[in-house]
């Protein structure tokens, strides 16, 4: 006699007397995705205007909510693999598509073909890592994150725009702003798909107390970062990016996790 699963199916429920009722979905985490979306859409409509720094900006909040709806989702038990998959598409949207047609609009159009291969490189590189993501999740060292994670790749491919943005600086007819532009293009796309190991900062257990002091330098590096959020951000992103080649150099590796017997 076959087993009988524990578990209900995720898109229909038993059909009442008279048809089939669809299952709902549940609204609050997806309320986060949908925002993440929407943002990466916003920056892609600001860049085909010309307004590039609020186009990355929308690339920053979106990161943001992405780093929210996941957690909301299992504070309230609210995970569905409809969320999993809408998370994905919107990841897509707002760190993989929206941050390429950001740098190519600003810049690297004026690179011709290469500008385009460019943007290409980065925009295939965070859809590459999203699926390896989705389908090794269960399977390597939750420490660490296996290729530059897909918001942070935005986060340098935006930052760079934004700062260069924010401190005046004009592509037009400055062959090294696109130059600079590409290879963090390139750079952010083939480490997103590489094999080095990034800290995941999943060890950390924001439950538990801190001193005071803790708190004092997070109102100190909030002053920071207002201070020149275009600056402050895209450099602690640029590290971070760089760490994983520290790290990996250091001979750390992302190995994965065998199942028990």
């Amino acid at each position: 006699m076959a087993e009988v699963p524990d578990y209900e199916p995720e898109v229909l429920e038993q059909p009442p007397a008279g048809g089939l009722r669809r299952r709902g979905i549940y609204l609050l985490p997806n309320l986060f995705t949908t925002g993440v979306l929407f943002c990466g859409f916003f920056a892609i409509v600001q860049a085909m205007n010309g307004r590039f720094e609020v186009g990355c900006i929308a690339i920053f909040v979106a990161m943001v909510l992405d780093g929210m709806d996941g957690r909301v989702a299992r504070w309230t038990n609210t995970q569905s693999e409809f969320g999993a998959q809408y998370d994905s598409i919107a990841d897509m949207v707002a760190f993989g598509a929206a941050p390429a047609l950001i740098a190519y609009t600003w810049v690297l159009k004026d690179l011709g073909t290469a500008g385009w291969i460019g943007a290409f490189i980065y925009c295939a590189g965070a859809g590459i890592r999203l699926a390896r993501f989705n389908a090794n999740i269960a399977v390597v060292d939750k420490r660490y994150f296996q290729g530059l994670p897909s918001p942070s790749g935005a986060a340098v491919m935006t930052g760079l725009v934004w700062v260069l943005v924010d401190f005046g600086f004009v592509p037009r007819d400055q062959f090294w702003i696109a130059a600079v532009t590409w290879g963090v293009a390139v750079f952010a796309g083939v480490t997103m798909v590489s094999n080095v190991p990034f800290w995941s900062f999943k060890e950390v257990n924001w439950k538990k107390r801190v001193p005071l002091w803790v708190i004092l330098v997070l109102v100190i590096g909030f002053s920071v970062v207002a201070s020149s959020p275009s600056l402050v951000l895209f450099g602690f992103f640029m590290a971070y990016g760089l760490s994983g080649y520290i790290m990996w150099a250091m001979g750390h590796r992302v190995r994965p996790v065998l199942p028990e017997e």
